[in-house]
C-alpha cells in the first residue's frame, strides 16, 4: 500500500518526521512517498498543480494526505475524496476542485473522535489515522458521513478572443520556468494554424514558435513549449532560476502576470 505525502511544512522542522513516525507505528510495511514539503505556506494553487501533475501516475488505491492550509475551521472541514480509484484526505478549502478535471466518485466528510485536544497538527492527528484507516482496508464510511459536494474555487480562466489569449503563470518551478493556464487545446482553437506572437510582460521579448523540446533552441535562449503539465511554459533553456538564467528572473515575470499570445489576423 502506498501513502503519499503533500505538505508546506518543509523539512527543516519535525512536522514531517513525526507524521512519518505515526504512520510507520500503525502500518510498519506501508510504503511512504513525499510529493514535496516545499509548497508555499497555505498555497493551495500550488500544491494543486503538483498534484495535479503528480496523482494519475501513482496505481489505483494510493492514499494522498494533503497537509496544506489543513486546520479546520467553520468553513472548512476535513474530508475523504475519492477519485480515478485512488483516495485524497485533505481540508475542503477549495483544492480538490483545482486537482480534478471531473466530479469526485465520493466524497466523505470526516468525523473521527480523537483524543487529542490539541488540533494545531491535524495533518498528523487525524489525516494520518483516517490513511491508515483506508490502507488497511477500511471503508471511509467508518470514520466519516458522506457528502455529495467539495468546495470550488474558481481560477482565473483564459480571456480569449478571435485574435488573442491572455494567460496567467500559475507556477514558477525550481529552474525559474513559467507554467501557464493556457492548454494546447486552448492555443489550437484559437489559432487555427495562425502565426503568432507570445508577449512576455514586463519585458521587450516575444515568442513567435511553439517548441517540442528545451533543447530545439541553443542553451541561453527563450522557448515556449507544451511541457509534461500539458500547459503552455515559457522557459530558458539550460536556465536556473537563482543564477541569473530562469525565465523568471530574466523576464521580470511572477505568478498571476499576464502573458499575452496575438495571432495574425486572416
Amino acid at each position: 500500500m502506498l501513502i503519499t505525502l503533500t505538505s508546506d511544512m518543509g523539512l527543516k522542522d519535525y512536522y514531517v518526521a513525526a507524521m512519518k513516525g505515526a504512520i510507520y507505528s500503525q502500518l510498519p510495511d506501508v510504503k511512504i512517498v513525499d510529493i514535496s514539503h516545499n509548497i508555499p505556506p497555505f498555497d493551495i494553487l500550488h500544491a494543486s498543480f503538483v498534484l495535479k501533475n503528480t496523482f494519475k501516475q501513482f496505481p489505483k488505491n494510493t492514499i494522498h494526505i494533503i497537509g496544506v492550509d489543513a486546520e479546520k475551521n467553520d468553513e472548512n472541514n476535513h474530508i475523504i475524496v475519492k477519485n480515478y480509484d485512488q483516495y485524497f484526505i485533505g481540508a475542503d478549502n477549495g483544492i480538490f476542485s483545482l486537482i480534478f478535471d471531473k466530479k469526485p466518485d465520493g466524497i466523505w466528510n470526516i468525523n473521527i473522535d480523537t483524543e487529542i485536544n490539541d488540533y494545531s497538527f491535524p495533518t498528523k492527528d487525524i489525516f494520518v489515522p483516517v490513511a491508515c484507516h483506508l490502507a488497511r482496508g477500511g471503508l471511509p464510511s467508518v470514520v466519516a458521513k458522506e457528502i455529495q459536494e467539495i468546495k470550488t474555487k474558481q481560477l482565473f480562466r483564459p480571456i480569449i478572443d478571435n485574435s488573442s489569449i491572455k494567460a496567467m503563470v500559475c507556477y514558477i518551478d525550481k529552474y525559474g520556468n513559467l507554467m501557464t493556464n493556457v492548454t494546447m487545446q486552448i492555443f489550437r482553437d484559437v489559432g487555427k494554424n495562425r502565426s503568432f506572437k507570445i508577449f512576455l510582460t514586463r519585458s521587450e521579448y516575444s515568442i513567435q514558435k511553439i517548441c517540442s523540446k528545451y533543447n530545439d533552441v541553443p542553451e541561453g535562449e527563450r522557448v515556449a513549449i507544451f511541457g509534461s503539465s500539458g500547459f503552455l511554459e515559457i522557459a530558458i533553456n539550460k536556465g536556473v532560476r537563482g543564477s541569473g538564467g530562469g525565465a523568471s528572473q530574466l523576464f521580470g515575470i511572477k505568478i498571476n502576470d499576464i502573458i499575452t499570445i496575438e495571432f495574425k489576423e486572416e
